[in-house]
């Protein structure tokens, strides 16, 4: 069955004194795929800026604004209605020879790299390789993996920031839901599969009322190519349903953050983050 869900996701930044000039780069817009179509979105900023549109490298959506004027606050919220029908999650299929094809890892070379954000520490590396040898195909050790990582680490929030290695939440067995998707990446991108991160939202009930409003959290998960990309939730150790609308896809948290910019003239601000989450049908 389909799901039709809205989002509310508002930011607000207060500044400590005025800011002279904003420049910023937000990743708020739903994708619309084969699996969601995107109603109606709408973003609306204040003060009043400047704005364009683009996709990226990745086919993500982007709304470039510019504030120029003197504010002590800038506001984003955004607003969409989303349909929702995603199928069954698939059975594994391609083997350990098929991914070293030129094929797979030519075609899909950007998300192999292991750059430092993601790349796993040497325990967990042998853990990873272990699971590899211990599956006929790549599908299920992909599984398997996001399973160890949903029971060893603690939904922590406040433990990490953006900024934050996986290596740094695997030694402390603690972080977010952006720290379970990287130690995930760096795991499959050291078996050889090519993952993708994905960021969006996800109605936190399983049987969502309708009309009813609930607050919810930006939210992330894992994409890996089996001959088609398989979607994975490991912080809720579930494959995506109905209840989950997608944003961006990147080879980290880097390529998708919903929101990124500068600003000058002052040297602080403070951040307020809510999301809220509505069953529409």
């Amino acid at each position: 069955m389909s799901m039709q869900l809205r989002v509310v996701h508002t930011t607000r930044f207060d500044y400590e004194g005025k800011a002279e000039a904003s420049y910023n780069q937000a990743r708020l817009t739903p994708a619309t795929t084969a699996h969601q179509i995107v109603v109606h979105n709408r973003i609306e900023i204040g003060p009043k800026p400047w704005t364009y549109e683009y996709r990226d490298y990745f086919g993500s959506l982007v709304t470039a604004f510019e504030i120029v004027d003197p504010h002590d606050a800038m506001t984003i919220a955004a607003t969409s209605t989303v349909q929702v029908n995603r199928p069954a999650a698939p059975e594994p299929v391609l083997t350990w020879e098929a991914l070293t094809t030129r094929e797979v890892e030519d075609r899909w070379t950007e998300y192999l790299v292991l750059p430092d954000v993601v790349a796993p520490p040497d325990e967990f590396a042998r853990r990873v390789q272990q699971i590899a040898a211990d599956h006929e195909r790549p599908g299920d050790a992909a599984r398997d993996l996001c399973a160890l990582v949903h029971d060893e680490l603690e939904v922590a929030p406040g433990t990490t920031d953006v900024r934050t290695h996986a290596a740094a939440a695997w030694q402390q067995r603690a972080g977010v839901t952006q720290d379970m998707v990287h130690l995930v990446i760096g795991g499959l991108r050291s078996m050889g599969i090519p993952p993708r991160y994905v960021s969006g939202y996800y109605h936190p009930d399983v049987e969502p009322v309708v009309g009813l409003s609930v607050d919810s959290t930006p939210h992330a998960w894992v994409e890996w190519w089996d001959d088609g990309w398989h979607s994975f939730d490991p912080a809720n150790d579930e494959a995506p349903s109905d209840r989950y609308v997608s944003v961006a896809r990147g080879r980290d948290y880097r390529d998708v953050a919903p929101l990124s910019g500068i600003f000058s003239g002052v040297g602080t601000s403070r951040l307020t983050v809510g999301v809220e989450v509505t069953r529409l049908a």
